[in-house]
């Protein structure tokens, strides 16, 4: 058979619907970016960095229910990810000139870990990275594994920093005396807190692991 009728008659990767998604996430994340430091703008900067957070919940679904898993799907998803919480977090930086060394640990321990964690996977053989043997690393198993649990973490993540970008423009609606950002940030900040340690066992044992790959 002609290998350009064959061509022709495969999907197209770039128009999978949960790569699509990816993409709108793009976008939301620039805009984001753009009105970010913004002091007039800040509720535009929630709205569509929060909302490219969402959409993350929904490629995958999309991509399991449709049979348009891809690699350019998972790495569109890691990448945005990471590109996202490290432009927030710069901003923030700006903001909290006095937790600016925090930020900068917290950046890159985040891209550290997962860009490890990725390649160790890579290189190992595993289809996913969300592929943990459980005997390996318990941790990373129920992080992976456990999508409540996954869910539940990034989501916690997430909300503690754009809370706390919120809380330097705004207290927010006020609620028996307790103003709402501040309240999330301080509810967020133990699951934040809890991440970042799952990010640091993350990173020690893709090191590890890499010892052990033949590149």
């Amino acid at each position: 058979m002609d290998s350009t009728k064959m061509a022709s008659t495969e999907p197209n990767v770039y128009l999978f619907v949960p790569n699509l998604i990816g993409y709108a996430r793009v976008i939301l994340m620039f805009v984001a970016f753009y009105f970010m430091t913004n002091p007039d703008m800040y509720h535009v900067t929630v709205v569509c960095y929060l909302l490219s957070q969402l959409l993350d919940a929904f490629d995958g679904h999309a991509a399991r229910l449709l049979g348009q898993t891809s690699k350019l799907g998972a790495m569109l998803d890691q990448l945005t990810d990471r590109c996202s919480t490290l432009g927030l977090v710069m901003a923030l930086g700006l903001l909290y000139r006095d937790w600016f060394f925090f930020f900068q640990c917290y950046a890159v321990l985040d891209i550290a870990s997962h860009w490890l964690h990725l390649t160790a996977a890579h290189y190992s053989g595993a289809t996913s990275h969300k592929q943990i043997d459980l005997s390996s690393n318990p941790v990373l198993y129920y992080y992976y594994q456990n999508r409540t649990v996954l869910f539940s973490m990034c989501a916690g993540n997430e909300l503690f920093f754009a809370s706390l970008y919120l809380l330097f423009f705004s207290e927010g609606p006020n609620f028996g005396g307790y103003s709402l950002f501040r309240s999330v940030v301080i509810v967020c900040a133990p699951v934040m807190a809890i991440k970042s340690v799952i990010s640091l066992v993350q990173l020690l044992a893709a090191a590890k692991k890499h010892r052990y790959c033949r590149h």
